[in-house]
């Protein structure tokens, strides 16, 4: 992701999530952390033709990990994009060393579990109210050892 995907994926953010949607802002402080030897971000996004069908983001601390954003168009649930995503996000997470990998799904989103699930995520705890409004909670999923749930992996729409 770069400084001109911010206008598409804040259409599609707003789209996706219309009551928690992230700021042009906080996009542009993310992607601040994603460039250079002491880069802590990946934000890579998918492309169909010229236009945005998808993103994610992977914040790294440490030898941790954290899943911080995976959309997808509504029209591409289902076709596998959100797993390409999520394979970028752990080579990533493997490059920049971590030992596992955090995140957090609403309790409702059974879809985005079941794909977290694929790739060897477990379920750890819950965190109240979590997602406002609503109060809706989060189910916290962690992934241990991030590079054997990517191997043999490939991703050919994804690109940062």
């Amino acid at each position: 992701m770069r400084w001109w995907d911010i206008d598409p994926v804040l259409v599609l953010e707003k789209d996706l999530f219309p009551e928690d949607a992230w700021s042009r802002g906080m996009f542009w402080s993310e992607l601040a952390h994603a460039r250079g030897p002491e880069a802590t971000r990946r934000y890579v996004v998918a492309m169909e033709g010229e236009r945005l069908v998808g993103y994610a983001g992977l914040a790294a601390a440490g030898d941790l990990g954290d899943v911080q954003t995976i959309a997808v168009r509504r029209e591409q649930w289902g076709t596998g994009l959100g797993a390409r995503l999520l394979t970028e996000l752990l080579r990533a997470a493997t490059a920049f060393e971590c030992a596992e990998v955090m995140l957090e799904c609403r309790v409702d989103n059974v879809r985005a579990q079941k794909l977290y699930e694929r790739f060897g995520f477990e379920p750890i705890g819950f965190r109240r109210g979590y997602y406002q409004p609503g109060n809706i909670d989060a189910l916290v999923m962690r992934l241990t050892d991030p590079s054997s749930s990517v191997q043999g992996t490939e991703s050919t729409e994804s690109n940062g």
